[in-house]
């Protein structure tokens, strides 16, 4: 166990270890209910502690509640079994120009704090052989984005797994997002946002990664 005061730096830093997301080998031996249960318990024992009276009708529910918006809802992307399939067609009409799906919502979490990160996932690719349905880019954002996130990571695993299904390097995201482990604690800084951007293939030319700058600006 790390000392409090390196757990702190951490966290404050954002530091994180691995392009994939840090899961334990028996991640999934339990079924969905089996952790809405455990962890309704632990989260009641978290209000009590806090001195919170769960006989009041307003928060005799709420452990239930998060338990479930935590498997169901927040960090449904953790389980692969949720990973939406990536349909590619072939490219028939041989369109090569840059296609752009922008101001696609992030709704995600904080690993360090489990606070919220929102904003939007801008990815654009340059189409070789394949092409990919439009909703699917929305949906692999969105399978990404609901997990525990380091926001560095979240670009490199959309950007990752989409240069595999369209077998091709030509492929680009950008992030930009509001974290609110930045905006309610520590610094309490309200009005900033970080921006992460990741590429590859012709996007790493200048030129080509300025157009689609331009385009998301």
């Amino acid at each position: 166990m790390k000392d409090k005061e390196q757990v702190q730096i951490i966290g404050d830093n954002h530091f994180s270890t691995s392009i994939k997301t840090p899961l334990r080998a028996d991640a999934f031996e339990k079924t969905d209910d089996e952790k809405i249960k455990n962890i309704e318990y632990h989260f009641e024992m978290i209000m009590k502690e806090m001195g919170l009276d769960l006989t009041d009708d307003s928060l005799s529910g709420t452990p239930y509640r998060v338990a479930k918006m935590y498997v169901k809802e927040l960090f449904y992307g953790l389980n692969p079994i949720n990973k939406p399939k990536l349909s590619t067609f072939e490219n028939k009409y041989g369109y090569k120009k840059m296609l752009v799906e922008q101001n696609i919502t992030i709704d995600s979490a904080c690993e360090h704090h489990f606070l919220p990160i929102i904003g939007h996932a801008h990815v654009a690719y340059i189409p070789k052989d394949k092409v990919i349905g439009l909703s699917k880019i929305n949906r692999l954002v969105d399978y990404y984005a609901r997990r525990p996130q380091v926001q560095e990571r979240l670009v490199l695993q959309i950007l990752n797994d989409l240069q595999d299904v369209l077998e091709t390097k030509d492929v680009i995201v950008s992030v930009t997002a509001k974290h609110l482990c930045v905006s309610s604690r520590g610094i309490k800084d309200q009005s900033s946002f970080t921006t992460t951007l990741e590429y590859g293939g012709c996007f790493s030319e200048t030129e080509t990664r300025n157009e689609f700058l331009k385009i998301i600006t």
